[in-house]
């Protein structure tokens, strides 16, 4: 859908003042989203769309189109899957997602299954984890991990400003990923899984309440996903953490040495301020003590970070010293696909390779956020170059970018 028909279908639904559809129009105007994101037509219905029937049939539609595809193109069958993670935050259903998938495919008995809810969007890095962890306990064995969200099912039909942003990015989407350990197929992978690191700050209690359903609902009697106005404070804290603990397994020694000389730099020249408080000026206190941001573009070629949202993006480029190149994919799949969860960085993944831009050795740095509050990263390392391939959700549209937004 176009914006302009996202906001008319908002209008047609009969559930929103035009005060809240105001609010909604100038929210989707600046998301950077653009004009070919998906939702379920269930939304535009003057009936209630958060119905476990709505819901299991948007999750079928995206799940099922996705494993066909990853079948097809990987030449396996659902059988010879010995383990299946599938994560998806708020809708959870009983019998779940993953007990569908089974049922769906005719998956064997013994098959370890997992479903993972209101995790946010950073659960498919956690769902990849587990996968891991997993394979690692059982040799010469196929993981799929399955990563989506539900729309339909998580609208909200109030006037809550805080509840009505996540209506104007969550779109449609869903990624399955194959994982293996076994031997015979290492000539045929395409990336090797280097590191995982996760970030949880859900011991603090602002960082717990950045996004998360109120146990209260609306004045309304509605149920929505509030966000709160310090999600970006709160996301370059865990931000900082997360990659506090990744840099030593990624950064050249040259950058370690120079981020650890800082930290050094900044702990005595820190100290002797706190006791002279009136020697030296404001700006160069500031600019003696202005941490020193290690460059990252020289342990990764590319960088997968989560689509949330065109602030988001702009804020990390601007912490993390990327360039627009860097954060392309990012853009490019907010653009197209909307913010889709968990799932985005795996579109971004798919722009990258579209685009031929993955060459042998290749270090892919994934970043996502999530409710909690958690800050994950995977590190991939491209085992050939990746030519143009034949099946991609980016094909059909890929002439068109990049494009300015």
């Amino acid at each position: 859908v176009t914006k302009g028909q996202f906001i008319e279908m908002a209008r047609e639904s009969g559930k929103f003042d035009e005060e809240s559809l105001e609010f909604q129009k100038r929210i989707v105007d600046a998301s950077g989203l653009g004009d070919e994101t998906y939702v379920p037509r269930t939304i535009a219905s003057r009936t209630n769309c958060s119905t476990m029937k709505e819901g299991r049939e948007e999750a079928a539609m995206v799940i099922f189109g996705a494993l066909d595809e990853l079948f097809q193109k990987t030449r396996i069958r659902a059988k010879d899957v010995g383990i299946l993670v599938v994560n998806c935050s708020i809708f959870n259903p009983t019998p779940s997602l993953s007990a569908m998938i089974i049922n769906h495919y005719k998956m064997r008995g013994n098959i370890l299954s997992f479903n993972l809810g209101g995790m946010g969007c950073s659960a498919g890095i956690i769902a990849l984890d587990l996968a891991r962890d997993m394979l690692q306990a059982n040799p010469n064995n196929f993981a799929v991990v399955v990563s989506t969200e539900t729309v339909g099912y998580n609208w909200y039909p109030g006037r809550d400003r805080s509840m009505l942003i996540p209506n104007c990015f969550f779109r449609m989407g869903c990624s399955a990923v194959l994982l293996s350990n076994r031997r015979r197929d290492f000539p045929r992978a395409k990336y090797r899984l280097e590191h995982i690191v996760r970030t949880h700050k859900g011991a603090d209690d602002r960082s717990f309440r950045q996004l998360h359903f109120p146990p209260q609902e609306d004045e309304q009697r509605f149920k929505g996903l509030k966000v709160s106005r310090e999600l970006m404070e709160i996301g370059g804290d865990a931000l900082k953490t997360n990659i506090t603990t990744l840099g030593p397994l990624v950064l050249p020694v040259s950058e370690q040495l120079l981020f650890f000389m800082t930290l050094i730099k900044r702990y005595f020249i820190g100290g002797k301020k706190e006791g002279g408080r009136n020697g030296g000026s404001n700006s160069s206190r500031s600019s003696i003590l202005k941490p020193y941001i290690p460059d990252y573009k020289l342990a990764f070629e590319h960088f997968c970070v989560h689509a949330s949202s065109k602030r988001v993006l702009d804020e990390l480029q601007r912490n993390l010293e990327l360039s627009d190149e860097n954060l392309e994919a990012s853009r490019m799949t907010l653009h197209r696909f909307g913010n889709t969860s968990s799932s985005s960085i795996w579109y971004e993944l798919a722009y990258l390779e579209a685009k031929e831009k993955i060459r042998r050795g290749d270090r892919v740095w994934q970043l996502a956020f999530g409710s909690g509050f958690k800050c994950n990263s995977a590190v991939w390392k491209s085992m050939r170059r990746i030519r143009k391939p034949t099946s991609n959700p980016w094909l059909h549209c890929l002439e068109r970018y990049p494009q300015p937004l």
